[in-house]
């Protein structure tokens, strides 16, 4: 995946990689979406880390969510590859994700709803604050891997991002 791309990612070649038959791969975890769901739910584990680590308890709301768009665009850059199975990834349509798949995505989120509670009380303006500033900041994270935010502006993703995050929280 990392070397050939999400294109490249089968449950054969996987099989192959880990030295398991596919059949086993399939009894122990289901099929593909299964084990990409699974590998998701642990970057999003490590998001939720690296997020975590970036804030303070004593720094203000927007110095930790600026903290927290950085932190983000880094944790990207660093392995874009394995980040595309998150953004670009495709289940069958109308598949419903797993009850402990939505556990996992609300703790990788989970600190920038806590950052951002202090200036949005309300849970579900701030539920729609999240929404829209995480989306924001992936389409920059996306832009700026695949090279194509150089097309646009001259400023790198961190100026944007930081931009944007302090013009959101006013």
């Amino acid at each position: 995946m990392r070397a050939d791309g999400l294109r490249a990612l089968g449950m054969r070649r996987l099989a192959a990689a880990i030295g398991y038959a596919p059949n086993s791969i399939y009894n122990a975890v289901g099929d593909l979406d299964q084990v990409v769901l699974r590998i998701n739910a642990r970057t999003f584990g490590h998001l939720r880390d690296a997020l975590l680590a970036a804030t303070r308890p004593e720094a203000s709301p927007r110095a930790n969510a600026l903290a927290l768009a950085d932190a983000y665009l880094a944790f990207v850059a660093r392995d874009p590859a394995v980040w595309s199975l998150v953004s670009e990834y495709t289940t069958v349509p109308g598949a419903a994700f797993p009850d402990w798949y939505a556990q996992v995505l609300a703790e990788a989120i989970g600190p920038v709803d806590a950052v951002l509670a202090p200036v949005i009380p309300d849970p579900d303006t701030r539920r729609q604050a999240v929404a829209a500033l995480w989306a924001a900041l992936h389409g920059l994270a996306a832009l700026s891997t695949s090279h194509k935010l150089a097309m646009l502006t001259a400023e790198p993703p961190q100026v944007l991002a930081r931009m944007l995050v302090g013009r959101f929280l006013g």
